[in-house]
Order: structure tokens, then sequence, then C-alpha cells
């Protein structure tokens, strides 16, 4: 299985960090590898402390379920197929802002943005997924 190195992963950070900048919102940056461990994390000057633990666990959660994390979150509604399972694996994140990364067809880790709307988050993170290719 490949998977996102250390040098890939700063990658992805810097282009998050630059759209963010571009955007004017301060953000957590995650980056895990296929095996869903943290590889590089970074947390803009100013950016809430509380958004930390979310983007690296939207990072994760994008990891587990191999889908952006505002898919899990439709799914995870009340009278859906996964409803509660945000309560797994030590707690999921179901909002947007969590992507899988992929080389080819292959998917290599994932990145989770935190620190604004989850929009924002979401398009941070989209810049980042796209600095891989």
């Amino acid at each position: 299985m490949n998977s996102i190195n250390l040098q890939q992963a700063q990658q992805i950070i810097e282009a998050a960090r630059q759209k963010s900048q571009e955007m004017g919102v301060k953000m957590n940056i995650a980056v895990v590898d296929a095996g869903a461990n943290l590889v590089a994390f970074a947390r803009m000057d100013g950016a809430w402390l509380g958004s930390l633990d979310i983007s690296i666990k939207k990072a994760k959660t994008a990891r587990f379920f191999d889908m952006p994390t505002g898919e899990v979150g439709k799914i995870s509604q009340p009278g859906g197929s996964l409803f509660g399972i945000e309560h797994s694996n030590g707690g999921l994140i179901t909002f947007p802002g969590g992507l899988p990364i992929k080389q080819g067809d292959e998917i290599v880790g994932a990145i989770g943005v935190s620190g604004d709307s989850v929009e924002n988050d979401h398009t941070v993170a989209e810049a980042g997924m796209k600095a891989l290719k």
C-alpha cells in the first residue's frame, strides 16, 4: 500500500495554509497517511485551540471511511444506516472539512481542516488535497 510521506504531507499543508491566508481565515490542518496515522500538522497563529483535535479527527474519519466527512454526516443522520457512527473509533467528525487523498485510484491518506465555517474548512481541505496531484 502506498502512503503519504512527510515531504508530501508538508506540501499538502502548505497549499492548505496558503488557501487559508487567501481567504483570511486561521486553520488547524492535519494530514494522515494510509493507515490514518498523523504525519504532519500545522496550527496557524491564532487558530482556535478547540479545532486542533477536530482537524485530526476529520482527517482520520475521511481515511477510515474513504469518503469526505460531509458525506459521512449525510448517512449518519437520525434514521440513516450509520446513525451514531460518530461515537465509534474514539470519536469521529461527520461534518465537512475532511477529505481522502488519492494518487491515481489509490487512497494514500487524508486531510482534515478546522477553524472556520465547515464550508471554508472544506474549501481549504480541497486546496490541500489537490496539491499532491
